[in-house]
């Protein structure tokens, strides 16, 4: 899903757009911000399907979807379709998922 989520605002070419968001959020560098997330987004991705560093990469994801949820998602509630638009409900279930991922995670250095 992540992989997903970062190659459309690829594809699409709305890194911009999303820099220029984070900008008006208040945040400084907004553009190499969203480079420096769809560029984690990607090879994170990538790699925790492979299950190396889940764990690390479980917490930069969990990380990630929290500071998603505080910029853009709970001002727009809690339902993400049907219901409503763009709510949190997606993102709380992709960290719990996440976090069930690094729990059980084998202890062996690549998961770490």
């Amino acid at each position: 899903m992540f992989f997903a989520h970062a190659a459309v605002r690829v594809s699409n070419g709305t890194i911009g757009q999303f820099g220029d968001f984070l900008n008006a959020k208040g945040l400084v560098y907004g553009l190499p911000m969203v480079w420096g997330i769809t560029a984690f987004e990607l090879g994170g991705s990538v790699l925790l399907a492979l299950g190396y560093f889940v764990r690390s990469l479980s917490a930069g994801f969990i990380m990630m979807l929290l500071i998603g949820i505080v910029l853009i998602h709970a001002s727009l509630g809690w339902f993400v379709g049907e219901h409503g638009t763009g709510g949190s409900e997606y993102s709380f279930l992709l960290i719990i998922v996440l976090w069930v991922l690094a729990a059980t995670a084998e202890k062996h250095p690549a998961t770490l």
